[in-house]
């Protein structure tokens, strides 16, 4: 157990690091506007390898989508549950949405149990995603989150 709480530690710590990095480079230009807006919630268990499952809503200025998400990851510990919500950029058609999302750019903050990531797919999308956790983690996995529209 010590040694999940170090490790929960250090990675809050580096992520905090990296969030204030003046270097970083967001995969999105800070006055871009965004295509849309998304709010997901779900859940996360993991020991050794973790699930995480959640829904969603992706609204833009003229409809409303539900989508499903879902992703595997190894080395993972905790459980929890999951809201979020943020801005979606590049999203030039629907069909663009649904795919593999990983993280992008260094700009991630982990404070007081709120996470923010940028998280992008293999079509260009980019999610600048809030997340507020309840339990040990969180974590979309270290192969990605699929995301999935439901019809």
């Amino acid at each position: 157990m010590r040694t999940i709480i170090l490790l929960a530690a250090c990675l809050s710590f580096c992520a905090v690091a990296y969030a204030d990095n003046t270097d970083s480079t967001s995969p999105v230009p800070d006055n871009a506007k965004p295509d849309g807006t998304v709010r997901l919630s779900g859940g996360s268990v993991a020991a050794g390898i973790g699930y995480t499952w959640g829904h969603g809503e992706l609204k833009t200025s003229d409809q409303s989508q539900k989508f499903s998400i879902k992703g595997v990851s190894v080395v993972d510990v905790g459980a929890t549950g999951f809201d979020a919500s943020g801005d979606v950029y590049n999203l030039k058609a629907l069909a663009d949405f649904p795919g593999t999302y990983v993280a992008a750019g260094a700009g991630i903050a982990v404070v007081n149990g709120v996470t923010a990531v940028y998280l992008r797919n293999e079509h260009g999308v980019v999610i600048k995603l809030i997340a507020n956790t309840k339990g040990l983690k969180f974590n979309l996995s270290a192969d990605g989150v699929r995301i999935a529209l439901k019809s």
